[in-house]
C-alpha cells in the first residue's frame, strides 16, 4: 500500500515524528526528493542535503519540531539566499533571520529553502528574472497566483505540510485560491513584522500561514504570531456582496462556485463601501508605500533590472504629495469605521476574480469583457480587507473546468478565529483539499 508523508496533513505528520512512528530524517529525505522531481519551479534555494539530514536527525524542540519548511523569498533567512526575486540580489545571503524565520526555526521547523515569488512581490503571477516562472499544479500552463505563489504551489503538490506567505494586496488569498489550499491574512500587527519603516503609517502588508486544512492553519498561525489567542466558536452573521455591486468584473464560474459552497451559510449584503474610493485610497498609499522602500535600491542599474510594474508605483510614488497621502488615509479611515459597524460578523466574496491565467502573460489584461488599467487592478477584489488590515481567509470552493477558486471570508479586527472557524466548518463540509493535483500519484514517495 502506497505511504507517504505528503498524503498526511501537518498537524499528523508532527504527532507522528513527536511519537517515534515517524522519523524526521524520512521525511527530509522525501520532501527533497519530491522537490527535485518537480517540475513547478515552486521550492528554490534549496540547502546541502546532508546538512539538512544531519539537522532532521536532532530535530529541535517546538511545535514545528523536526518539519521541513521554505521560507518565501521576501523574507529574510541567514544562510539561505534570499533574493527577493530582483536579479540585484541574487547572490544576498543574509546572516540574520527575519521574523518569520526566527518564528519557524524557534518552533523546530527545518528550513530547506525558499518558495520562489515574483520581485518584491509586485502583481499576482510569480516570475522573475533569478528562477523563472513558478507553474500551478492543477494546469502546469497556468499561472499559480503570487505574490505566495511559489508557497501555494508547494502545498497542493504535497511538496511541503505548512507554508509561509505574506500578504500586502492579496499575495495569500489570491494564490491560495488558485492552488485550492487555505491562506489566512491575519489581523495586522498580529504577525510581527522586521523592525524597519513606518510600523504604523502605513501597515499595508504582513506575513500569515498556508496549508491544506483549517487546523494546520491555526496551527502555524499561533507560530507566527505569539499574541495570537484561539477564541470559541460562536455563531456567526455572514454577508455576501459578490462582486461588490457589480464594481468588480468576474469571470464566468467564480462566482457560482463561491455562492454554492456559501449555501445556507450567508445573505445578500449590499457593498458597505464605494468601490471606487477603496481603489484610490489603495493605489495611493500602496505606491508611496513601495515607493519610500525602494528609493534608496533606486539607481539607474537597479532600475534598469526592474520590472515594469515597479517602474509604475515608482513612477507614482515619487510624485504624491502630503494632500495626497493625507486624503487616502482619511478614506481608509472612513472605510475602517464602517467596517466595524457592517451588520455582519463576516464579508464573503471571491478571493479572485478570474480562475488562473496562461503563465506566459504578465497579467489579464481584461475580464469578462471589462479592460484593465493596471497590472493590479485584476485582483481589486481583495483589497476591501487589505486597505484597513482587517483578517482574511480564502477557503477552496471546487474547481471551474479544472481550475480552483477560493472564497475570500473577511472579518472584524482581532476576530481572526471566527474566520478560521467558519472555514473549519466549510472544511468539513466538503474537504475539496483532499483531492490531488495530476499527477501527484507519479512523483517520487519516500
Amino acid at each position: 500500500m502506497l505511504q507517504s508523508w505528503a498524503m498526511t496533513d501537518a498537524s499528523s505528520l508532527i504527532v507522528g515524528m513527536r511519537s517515534g512512528r515517524t522519523d524526521p530524517r524520512d521525511v527530509t529525505a522525501e520532501t527533497l526528493d519530491r522537490v527535485a522531481a518537480s517540475d513547478l519551479n515552486a521550492v528554490v534555494a534549496l540547502r546541502d542535503r546532508e546538512t539538512l539530514l544531519a539537522e532532521a536527525a536532532a530535530p529541535r524542540p517546538g511545535r514545528l519540531s523536526g518539519l521541513p519548511m521554505a521560507v518565501k523569498d521576501l523574507s529574510e533567512t541567514a544562510g539561505i539566499r534570499t533574493t527577493y526575486g530582483h536579479a540585484a540580489f541574487a547572490d544576498n545571503v543574509p546572516t540574520v533571520d527575519g521574523p518569520t524565520a526566527a518564528a519557524l526555526r524557534g518552533a523546530g521547523a527545518i528550513l530547506i529553502g525558499k518558495t520562489n515569488a515574483p520581485e518584491f512581490g509586485l502583481g499576482s503571477h510569480t516570475y522573475n528574472a533569478v528562477y523563472g516562472t513558478t507553474l500551478n499544479p492543477w494546469d502546469r500552463s497556468r499561472s499559480a497566483g503570487g505574490s505566495s505563489g511559489g508557497a501555494g504551489a508547494a502545498l497542493a503538490a504535497r511538496l511541503l505540510a505548512l507554508a509561509d506567505g505574506s500578504d500586502m494586496m492579496g499575495s495569500l488569498r489570491n494564490p491560495s485560491a488558485w492552488n485550492n489550499v487555505f491562506g489566512m491574512r491575519p489581523t495586522h500587527g498580529m504577525v510581527p513584522a522586521a523592525p524597519a519603516g513606518d510600523p504604523i503609517l502605513h501597515p499595508l502588508s504582513t506575513d500569515g500561514p498556508m496549508a491544506r486544512t483549517p487546523d494546520d492553519l491555526e496551527l502555524l498561525l499561533g507560530v507566527l504570531a505569539p499574541g495570537y489567542r484561539k477564541q470559541d466558536a460562536r455563531p456567526l452573521k455572514v454577508g455576501w456582496v459578490g462582486d461588490w455591486g457589480g464594481a468588480y468584473p468576474m469571470e464566468d464560474g467564480v462566482l457560482a462556485l463561491c455562492e454554492t459552497a456559501l449555501d445556507g451559510l450567508a445573505g445578500p449584503l449590499a457593498p458597505p463601501m464605494r468601490a471606487p474610493d477603496i481603489w484610490h485610497s489603495w493605489t495611493t498609499l500602496r505606491s508611496f508605500s513601495i515607493w519610500q522602500k525602494i528609493k534608496p535600491l533606486w539607481t539607474d542599474a537597479f532600475a534598469a533590472g526592474s520590472k515594469p510594474e515597479m517602474h509604475w508605483e515608482v513612477e507614482r510614488g515619487r510624485t504624491l504629495t502630503l494632500d495626497d497621502v493625507t486624503q487616502a488615509s482619511a478614506i481608509r479611515a472612513r472605510w475602517a469605521r464602517r467596517m466595524e459597524s457592517v451588520p455582519v460578523d463576516v464579508i464573503a466574496l471571491p478571493a479572485a476574480q478570474c480562475f488562473p491565467f496562461d503563465a506566459r502573460l504578465d497579467w489579464p489584461k481584461s475580464i469578462a469583457g471589462r479592460s484593465m488599467d493596471t497590472y493590479h487592478r485584476w485582483m481589486e477584489a481583495v483589497i476591501p480587507a487589505s486597505l484597513i488590515g482587517v483578517p482574511a481567509i480564502s477557503v477552496p470552493v471546487g474547481f471551474h473546468g479544472g481550475l480552483p477558486m477560493g472564497v475570500q471570508l473577511i472579518g472584524k479586527r482581532g476576530r481572526d478565529s471566527d474566520l478560521i472557524h467558519l472555514a473549519r466548518q466549510m472544511h468539513r463540509a466538503q474537504p475539496w483539499t483532499e483531492q490531488r493535483p495530476p499527477g501527484i500519484l507519479n512523483m517520487p514517495f519516500g
